[in-house]
């Protein structure tokens, strides 16, 4: 089937399925916007066919997919031409996922990141393998979790969304199952075999039930209640006061603090904004915020700059701007959540 994907992603009706695979393997199966429009074509014509009763995604290589195509979005803003309409597609796709009226199961086998859990984690059903790793690590980039995690992340309990969105640390599949970020846990060598079941009419829990061996959880009860303890606070001077006095007593608050020093002062402050507004939002309100942040930080600095220190120049320290947490203007970052003058974005 050719929904316009070119050699980026695959679309085929097997069965009872619409089956999707991410094909760029070498890249780490980054998302770009061919892929994001052909995605959304295949469930427009999908959503109403009758001889497809599930969608079920899944990539190939060792990546599920480390993010969106962020050089592109680099050259084409140090090219003057920011690249809004790539995420304002990618941000109708998150949308247009969410709402997607059946079942759409992800198979994660591999890491997933940024874009990536864009099309996988706003469906119905979210596989994850003990290959499987989760981050939003935009902070880390001068960016924000976006890709709606302004509505995936404060669903997740004892403030666990919070903590994953202000350091962008991984987790495996036993904390993402115990989260509620996975449905079903699987092992990898399973999968096969579940893909063929899933090709078969059938009840889609009851398919996936079969297979699913839950994880453990890698994150110990003492860990859990220090992140609930901290990451619960009102405002983000509150959690960095929290972590700063427990840190000559606390391994967790002194590592945890270290890493939250090393990120964008700007990005920390929109990303505890947009999580905390996102905990009372729709699904689409969650967009429309996020595309009004992603237009200022599309004409600001900080983006750039952690993309040049992380795959320009691999391994150097990004200079922000401003450089430190107490430097940051509280007038500043409203402006990042202030309407577009053009208007909000259209879903």
């Amino acid at each position: 089937m050719d929904f316009g994907g070119g050699d980026e992603i695959r679309f085929e009706h097997i069965g009872m399925a619409g089956v999707v695979t991410l094909t760029r393997p070498k890249a780490l199966n980054a998302i770009t916007h061919n892929m994001v429009r052909a995605l959304s074509r295949a469930l427009d014509a999908w959503k109403t066919d009758a001889q497809v009763m599930r969608v079920v995604v899944k990539a190939e290589g060792k990546a599920f997919s480390a993010g969106g195509d962020i050089m592109d979005v680099y050259e084409a803003g140090r090219a003057g031409r920011p690249a809004v309409e790539f995420f304002a597609d990618e941000y109708r796709l998150n949308a247009q996922i969410a709402r997607f009226p059946k079942p759409y199961i992800t198979l994660i086998d591999g890491i997933v990141m940024g874009g990536g859990v864009g099309v996988s984690f706003h469906g119905s059903h979210r596989v994850m393998t003990e290959n499987a790793q989760f981050a939003m690590p935009e902070v880390g980039i001068g960016f924000f979790p976006d890709v709606g995690g302004s509505h995936l992340l404060p669903d997740l309990g004892g403030s666990f969304g919070m903590y994953l969105g202000l350091t962008g640390n991984r987790i495996r599949y036993g904390d993402a199952l115990w989260s509620g970020l996975a449905t079903h846990t699987i092992q990898a060598q399973y999968i096969g075999a579940l893909l063929e079941e899933l090709f078969e009419p059938g009840e889609t829990d009851l398919t996936l039930r079969e297979t699913f061996m839950a994880a453990r959880r890698e994150t110990d009860r003492e860990t859990l209640e220090k992140i609930a303890h901290h990451f619960s606070l009102p405002s983000l001077d509150a959690v960095l006061e929290s972590l700063e006095k427990a840190a000559a007593d606390d391994e967790f608050a002194a590592k945890t603090l270290a890493t939250m020093r090393l990120r964008s002062p700007t990005s920390l402050n929109v990303a505890f904004r947009q999580i905390t507004a996102g905990s009372t939002m729709s699904m689409d309100d969650c967009m429309r915020m996020e595309f009004r942040i992603l237009n200022r930080m599309l004409d600001g600095r900080d983006f750039y700059e952690g993309i040049r220190a992380a795959i320009v120049d691999k391994g150097s320290t990004p200079v922000w701007t401003p450089s430190t947490l107490e430097e940051v203007d509280p007038a500043a970052i409203d402006a990042y959540f202030a309407p577009l003058p053009n208007g909000d974005l259209a879903l």
